[in-house]
């Protein structure tokens, strides 16, 4: 089992900053905004040899009484619950405050190894600067800079010194390396306040994410492993993209970016809708975007316990009429918080998932090419009547179909997309979008036409 660091402390102390540096990437959104992260977030570092899982909380506001701010504060609490060391994360540049002891009190009482990391003390004479974080009482200050990674790798070798054996000795699996490439990756999107939240910690069973009722709870990409009988996951929970004109703060933009590179990232999306509220142009955005990127996808339209008749009546009404372009997608009514319709939704995601990662053989490819041109050929341009030869498969998540022939550059959309409902129906591929890619073979007489 690898060992587990917690980064915690009150809000801008630089957690997120420290984060990146320590997985060496950009996972976690880090801007000079107190709050901006607000769930656990997961990942994994290495010093020389030594592997560790690191955790990434929010803002820490142990006397919160509610809000967002107490749902933080539980996160926080269930890092510190599950981690082998803490790291209390420190301002050198505001010094003590009565926040940073409320925290170290209740990191005393928790029973865990803790180091007080006091960051943002680059170009600051050491002594001085750790002195009155001495108060705390729960070690040795060590100072540090997580923007220019001044004393880290020290932070971090000092921290995996207080792992306790029984986490040192144990080894994974010889198979676990390879476990991630196995996951299933999903992607679930929708605009705020659908439910997306609440449908992750319902498929993991257990509140893992914030899901509070406050439009934009999620900020940022959060990636969770789960398992289901004998299928691995890992589930992206994200941020509500809003329409364009609605995204005002610069945190807010950022939680769009990732939002949009998670969708890149996965490898089936779950677009969650609201019955209660209805289906928006902005879903239909979304949804656009999601077929841009070639993604398989399920549709979920959640919240259907709590629509009345005319809700529900309008909701399949303008899933017809505006999200009409995801005919290929299974559609799902769900009620993520009571868990009615979910595990018809998951094996929904099994099977688009299966059918984006097909492998569709030449011979039947070609076959189908022929039967669908016997059916209906392509349009003439001018004098010139596209001609195709043969097909094979260029690529998986999505299913690419390259095809071979002459004048394939005059082939119009509609008959593209003609040729991808055709191949799609064929090879019974539900759930997935696929695309055609023509390929013209070289005129063997070009170049002697050009000598004449």
């Amino acid at each position: 089992m690898l060992p587990t660091l917690a980064l915690v402390g009150r809000p801008n102390v630089g957690k997120s900053t420290l984060f990146n540096r320590l997985t060496k990437s950009r996972n976690a959104l880090v801007h000079d905004f107190p709050g901006l992260t607000r769930d656990r977030h997961y990942g994994r570092g290495r010093a020389g040899e030594r592997e560790f899982l690191v955790v990434d909380t929010g803002g820490f506001e142990p006397v919160a009484a509610s809000g967002i701010m107490a749902e933080m504060a539980k996160q926080a609490k269930a890092a510190i619950a599950e981690s082998d060391v803490v790291i209390f994360i420190v301002d050198a540049r505001e010094g003590v405050t009565p926040q940073d002891h409320a925290i170290a009190t209740l990191l005393r009482r928790s029973g865990r190894p803790v180091l007080v990391a006091v960051n943002k003390a680059e170009g600051m004479p050491a002594a001085q600067t750790v002195a009155e974080f001495h108060e705390l009482g729960v070690g040795e200050p060590l100072p540090i800079s997580a923007a220019h990674g001044e004393n880290v790798r020290d932070l971090v070798d000092i921290a995996l010194d207080e792992v306790p054996a029984r986490n040192t000795v144990e080894e994974a699996p010889a198979d676990e390396a390879n476990a991630g490439e196995r996951r299933v990756r999903v992607a679930v999107v929708g605009r705020p306040n659908v439910g997306k939240s609440t449908l992750v910690n319902t498929l993991l069973g257990e509140e893992r994410v914030i899901a509070f009722d406050e439009p934009g709870t999620t900020r940022d990409a959060i990636r969770l492993d789960f398992e289901r009988g004998d299928r691995r996951y890992t589930l992206i929970d994200t941020a509500g993209v809003r329409r364009r004109g609605k995204v005002s703060e610069t945190v807010e933009k950022f939680s769009v970016i990732k939002t949009l590179q998670a969708i890149e990232d996965a490898n089936v999306v779950i677009l969650l809708l609201d019955a209660v509220d209805g289906i928006t142009e902005q879903d239909a955005h979304l949804a656009g975007h999601i077929v841009e990127a070639g993604r398989a996808l399920t549709v979920g339209i959640n919240k259907w316990d709590a629509a009345d008749a005319d809700q529900r009546a309008l909701a399949k009404r303008e899933l017809t009429r505006k999200l009409g372009f995801l005919d290929f997608a299974e559609q799902h009514t769900i009620s993520a918080r009571e868990g009615r319709g979910v595990d018809a939704l998951l094996a929904s995601v099994d099977r688009a998932y299966a059918a984006a990662m097909s492998r569709l053989p030449t011979p039947k490819l070609t076959r189908t090419l022929q039967l669908a041109v016997e059916r209906q050929q392509p349009p003439r341009a001018g004098v010139v009547r596209p001609k195709m030869r043969y097909a094979h498969q260029g690529g998986v998540n999505p299913p690419i179909v390259v095809v071979h022939g002459s004048a394939l550059v005059h082939v119009p959309d509609a008959y593209r997309r003609y040729l991808e409902h055709f191949f799609r129906d064929t090879f019974q591929l539900r759930g997935t979008p696929l695309r055609i890619q023509f390929k013209t073979g070289a005129n063997p007489y070009a170049d002697s036409t050009a000598r004449r």
